[in-house]
């Protein structure tokens, strides 16, 4: 591929990863946090999984296998993007992103304690940079609030969802588990709409636009566009890229949200971005199972 091609969709992809949480937050005035969350990734799932049906696509064929899907999304969809969208409302959408975009430093820590995986001295370089972040962006509040707590409880819950599919993944077709792991973790948060907050959507044309940009733009378009990426070059190289997402987290908010970007915040996020990328920038062999 032209790499001039490949640059554009690099950008495109981690910009719309980014940028939904300033348009989450933007759609926070029209709907309660979870439910609207809960509405982008059912819609998302359904898109998908009508998709999947069409192409013929493998589906599991077991009720076994359709367990491990409703946890994968319980965990990547439902945990994540709860934490999430229920943080912005307390913190900046800059300071979710960049705290969420800690997973590929926690997937490193949980993937040697529970799966017995071993990693280079250069990822465990980038987990200490990483966490040095951390410190830094926490440290410099006064008090740390309940999204800041959410924020990094995405991070972990993302961790988990990755570890999860790094376990069972293989067994399924990439495009089936995308799509049924994001339609049940948006009927996982419906659920939780109802019993942990009073939920409204106030339906006009600012809130469907909103909503549909984050389901179809933001979570069907934004997938494709990374799958294909990993498909077509090195994995470990290319999720290196994912530093870019909180960047454009950032820069998002302080563009669409006028969100001032501290010094204690852009400080810290220079230390997450560059632990996450020594932590993903290695040759194909990016880990192996300790005997």
């Amino acid at each position: 591929m032209n790499k001039y091609v490949y640059a554009l969709l690099v950008v495109a992809t981690t910009s719309l990863m980014g940028s939904a949480f300033a348009i989450g937050k933007i759609g926070l005035a029209y709907a309660s946090p979870i439910l609207l969350v809960a509405l982008r990734f059912t819609i998302a799932g359904i898109v998908m999984g009508i998709a999947v049906f069409f192409l013929k696509k493998p589906h599991p064929k077991t009720l076994y296998d359709w367990g491990q899907i409703f946890i994968i999304g319980f965990f990547q969809t439902a945990g994540v993007m709860g934490c999430i969208f229920v943080s912005l409302k307390t913190i900046t959408a800059g300071e979710s992103s960049i705290l969420t975009f800690m997973n590929p430093l926690l997937v490193i820590i949980f993937g040697t304690i529970f799966l017995r995986l071993s990693y280079r001295r250069l990822q465990w370089f980038g987990v200490v940079l990483g966490f040095i972040g951390v410190f830094i962006t926490f440290g410099a509040h006064v008090s740390i609030k309940i999204g800041t707590l959410l924020g990094f409880l995405s991070a972990v819950s993302w961790a988990i969802g990755t570890l999860l599919i790094k376990t069972w993944g293989a067994k399924f077709n990439v495009w089936v588990l995308t799509a049924y792991q994001m339609f049940f973790g948006g009927i996982i948060l419906f659920f939780g709409s109802f019993i942990l907050e009073e939920p409204f959507f106030v339906l006009n044309s600012s809130s469907l636009f909103i909503l549909l940009w984050l389901a179809i733009m933001a979570s069907v378009v934004q997938f494709a566009i990374w799958f294909y990426l990993l498909s077509i070059g090195d994995p470990g190289k290319t999720s290196a890229f994912l530093f870019l997402s909180p960047f454009f987290g950032v820069l998002s908010g302080w563009v669409l949200l006028q969100e001032p970007i501290y010094w204690y915040v852009a400080l810290g996020g220079v230390f997450i971005f560059a632990g996450i990328f020594f932590a993903n920038w290695t040759p194909k062999q990016t880990y192996k199972r300790s005997t």
